[in-house]
């Protein structure tokens, strides 16, 4: 019995781009040694990508669609695809085709080699600004700083896993605030990595903004480290070292505490700067906590298509 391969694509907004992804992608898979099923997530697109989707379903049972009720985020959209995966290797990949479906071949020699996760590492990209490199660059330097589990620099959104690796993802990481990438690299197995060069956008404008880029890049930071809660314990032996530099300033010199409006105004500032950024630090995490607790779903599917039929 052939082994099945399915490929997660996260579609938001890709009217433009979904005919090319799938006339490019569709005779790669078929040159495989496994036999395989693109399931598509529309994560609530407000063009014509999900009409589009069930025409493409309609006429190719290898096709299967998850439609969101709104839009949930690129993450809700990759868990979805997992979830209603069936293959027995999972591909995750975008379908702007910055993500080359060229990989998919050497993606599956790993899975048969016995590779339970397979991180897809960009060595180029050339569609991203200087800034998007640099910061990208810079987020992943931070979190391998604060956190205890070390990510590989400029690995992706595009990576395999097994589907023994997959049911640990569908049964034990289901966090609302989530970092999938981050998980895959986090689960143990056996794992390798992939280098690609990103391509060329087919069409449309990155989701992401600088504002969600930074957003997301703060929630991942938490999701991995607690460390920034420490900062409170950091900062207070701070102030009484120099508390203990100004009593000892004062025994010394029998002057009393240093004169001066500004060194006054300095130091409660730089003191009061210091107490709201823990505060908004504890602020961020308890954000967190706030969304797992009230236990909303990740994703709500509206419809889908083709799922169930081989």
């Amino acid at each position: 019995m052939d082994k099945l391969l399915s490929v997660v694509v996260s579609v938001y907004n890709e009217e433009e781009a979904l005919p090319l992804f799938y006339e490019t992608t569709k005779p790669i898979l078929e040159e495989l040694s496994w036999d395989y099923e693109l399931v598509f997530v529309n994560d609530g697109s407000s063009d014509g990508s999900l009409e589009l989707l069930r025409k493409l379903a309609e006429k190719d049972e290898r096709v299967k669609v998850v439609a969101f009720s709104r839009n949930f985020g690129h993450e809700a959209a990759m868990i979805a695809g997992i979830d209603y995966a069936s293959g027995d290797g999972i591909v995750c990949m975008d379908a702007d085709l910055q993500h080359p479906p060229q990989c998919l071949q050497p993606i599956v020699e790993k899975l048969e080699e016995g590779f339970g996760v397979i991180n897809m590492v960009r060595t180029r990209n050339r569609s991203a600004g200087l800034i998007k490199n640099i910061t990208s660059a810079g987020f992943y330097a931070m979190i391998n700083l604060l956190s205890d589990v070390k990510f590989e620099a400029n690995a992706s959104d595009f990576f395999a896993v097994s589907s023994q690796a997959a049911e640990v993802l569908r049964r034990s990481y289901r966090e609302k605030v989530r970092f999938l990438r981050g998980y895959v690299q986090s689960i143990g197995f056996p794992r390798i990595c992939i280098q690609y060069e990103a391509q060329d956008r087919a069409a449309g404008e990155s989701k992401y903004s600088i504002k969600k880029l930074f957003a997301f890049s703060m929630n991942t930071i938490m999701c991995f480290s607690n460390l920034p809660l420490k900062l409170g314990i950091y900062a207070g032996i701070f102030a009484a070292l120099m508390g203990v530099a100004v009593m000892v300033y004062t025994l010394l010199t029998r002057q009393g505490a240093p004169s001066g409006y500004a060194t006054i105004v300095i130091l409660n500032c730089f003191m009061f700067a210091i107490l709201f950024v823990i505060v908004g630090i504890i602020g961020e995490y308890i954000a967190i906590l706030f969304s797992e607790l009230k236990d909303r779903p990740i994703y709500i599917v509206e419809e889908t298509e083709n799922i169930g039929k081989k």
